[in-house]
C-alpha cells in the first residue's frame, strides 16, 4: 500500500532532522567546531551553498563530507519535493471546493 504525501513528508522531515544532528554531532566531536557552527556547516553544505568559511580538516571529515553530501542533498531535495507537492495539492483541493456548486 503506497504511502501518502503526508505521511512521505512527515517521514522526510524527520530523517531531515536526523541527518541534520547526525552531522552536527559528527563535526562537533571530529573537527571541533562548536555545536552552532557545526550545525551551520551541515545546513550550508546540504543546501549545496558551502561558503567555505568552515572546511573538513581531518582525512575522516573529508571522507564522512563526501557521503554526507551524496546522502543529505537526496534527503533535503525529496523533503522540499514533498513540502511543495503538499502545499500543491491543498491549493488545489481549495479550488476545487470553491468551485463546487453550492446545492
Amino acid at each position: 500500500m503506497p504511502i501518502s504525501t503526508t505521511q512521505a513528508h512527515r517521514y522526510l522531515l524527520a530523517l531531515t532532522a536526523f541527518v541534520l544532528l547526525m552531522g552536527t554531532v559528527f563535526y562537533h566531536y571530529v573537527e571541533k567546531f562548536s555545536w552552532l557552527d557545526a550545525y551551520y556547516f551541515c545546513v550550508i553544505t546540504l543546501a549545496t551553498i558551502g561558503y567555505g568559511d568552515f572546511v573538513p580538516k581531518t582525512d575522516a571529515g573529508k571522507l564522512f563530507t563526501t557521503f554526507y553530501v551524496f546522502i543529505g542533498v537526496g534527503i533535503i531535495t525529496a523533503f522540499i519535493t514533498t513540502t511543495l507537492r503538499n502545499r500543491a495539492e491543498k491549493a488545489i483541493e481549495k479550488r476545487q471546493t470553491k468551485a463546487k456548486p453550492k446545492n
